[in-house]
């Protein structure tokens, strides 16, 4: 089965919450042939485990890692996304900070506007604050 991926099956086989909806989800990801993981439900994901599961920021990091390259997962564009990750969890920013970083990196666009000064710890990326 090809099918785009949606948040709840992700949280339900990483959380185990409910368990019955949790075992479904892992059988159906094993058996799955190809299911897109957007950037989208990546950013709710982050959400949804930080917000709701109190998942400590390592192991957010650690549990997307591992949805990203799980073999019948594609993502769009895996650096950007294992790139914000690491910026997530190492600068300590939010995930969107980080990938909108990342996306600053990757797109060789370079800076980013924001009004977010946590942006000026990463040095390849410039802040452009608006004024």
């Amino acid at each position: 089965m090809k099918a785009v991926l949606d948040t709840n099956v992700l949280v339900r086989h990483l959380t185990a919450d409910p368990s019955e909806q949790g075992q479904r989800a892992t059988a159906f990801l094993a058996r799955a042939e190809e299911l897109l993981l957007t950037d989208i439900v990546v950013v709710e994901l982050v959400y949804a485990l930080e917000t709701i599961y109190r998942v400590e920021r390592a192991r957010v990091a650690e549990l997307l890692r591992a949805a990203i390259t799980f073999p019948t997962i594609a993502v769009l564009d895996e650096v950007l996304l294992l790139r914000a990750l690491e910026l997530y969890e190492r600068a300590r920013l939010d995930f969107v900070t980080a990938y909108l970083a990342a996306a600053a990196e990757r797109s060789g666009v370079g800076s980013v506007a924001s009004f977010y000064r946590s942006l000026e710890r990463i040095e390849s990326v410039e802040l452009v604050e608006p004024a």
